[in-house]
């Protein structure tokens, strides 16, 4: 199976005076680039929780946000008396020198501003760190559980898109047998044009296997069927244990690949149908690149 790098998880523990809630998300990167927002009093688990992040998560650009609410008698904020002190004394004293009337609602205007308030940051107890952990460990694994969901609608996508590939693929023989009737019957069409050019006819025919050779593609064939047997093998099945680390990128290894023979296959081709086929492969894996950066 394979998992998608794009997911959501949300996790809550609670300790004896606080409730914890941890979001996070990840989106596709080619490693692990972690960003943590947490409030002042678990700053000092933020590393821990990044450990755990870590051990989880092997790539994705993820974003954790931690809330931490009292639940307690405790308020998680209290104000902060000496700095309201000092604001209202200024104010009065900016009202004494400039002459202007003083504030007639003293709660309103002082509680405004900044620094009003101050959170409660007393130490952690062990039973927080523990509801703190515990919601992160909760939030990575709902964001697993969204990946594997994921990860199935692109294996179901990338199921689909490698068999409209073979089946494009297993068109290109219908045109390739008349191919080389076609060419060669153009090449003396066109010779038949310049009467007084005398040729020998084995040479010719000895020139036209040369250069049919060179617009051979059958060794472009089996080597496309064979990077699509590789690709699917690389993918698993929709139901497998989890995958190895890396897969994502195997698998834009395959499909860098399988572009290669497909462009050289269009190069060769020479023939209108064949090309029209190769342009809807081509579409094909360009929607395959596309998703394969999502695959973790």
């Amino acid at each position: 199976m394979i998992l998608s790098m794009t997911g959501f998880g949300r996790g809550s523990a609670s300790s004896l005076h606080k409730k914890i809630t941890v979001d996070v998300k990840s989106l596709n990167s080619k490693q692990l680039d972690l960003m943590v927002r947490v409030p002042a009093q678990l700053k000092e688990v933020e590393l821990e929780a990044r450990n755990h992040v870590a051990a989880r998560l092997e790539r994705g650009k993820v974003e954790l946000n931690a809330v931490c609410e009292n639940i307690g008698e405790e308020t998680s904020t209290r104000l902060n008396l000496e700095t309201l002190g000092a604001y209202k004394s200024q104010i009065e004293e900016m009202a004494n020198r400039l002459s202007l009337p003083q504030p007639v609602d003293w709660y309103s205007t002082l509680l405004r501003l900044p620094d009003a308030l101050k959170a409660d940051t007393a130490e952690l107890s062990e039973a927080d760190v523990k509801a703190f952990l515990d919601a992160v460990d909760a939030a990575l694994a709902a964001l697993v559980d969204f990946r594997v969901t994921e990860g199935r609608k692109l294996y179901a996508f990338f199921v689909s898109k490698i068999e409209n590939i073979s089946q494009l693929l297993g068109k290109v023989d219908k045109f390739e047998n008349d191919r080389v009737p076609k060419i060669k019957a153009r090449l003396e069409e066109q010779l038949s044009k310049i009467p007084a050019v005398e040729y020998d006819k084995g040479r010719l025919e000895q020139e036209l296997i040369f250069y049919i050779e060179k617009l051979d593609v059958t060794e472009e064939k089996t080597r496309l069927r064979a990077h699509l047997a590789y690709f699917m093998e690389t993918l698993g099945g929709e139901n497998d244990a989890m995958p190895a680390q890396g897969q994502g990128k195997k698998l834009g290894f395959i499909a860098q690949e399988m572009g290669r023979e497909i462009n050289t296959l269009g190069s060769k081709s020479n023939q209108a149908e064949m090309q029209k086929l190769v342009v809807m492969m081509k579409d094909e894996l360009e929607q395959i690149k596309e998703q394969v950066l999502n695959v973790l």
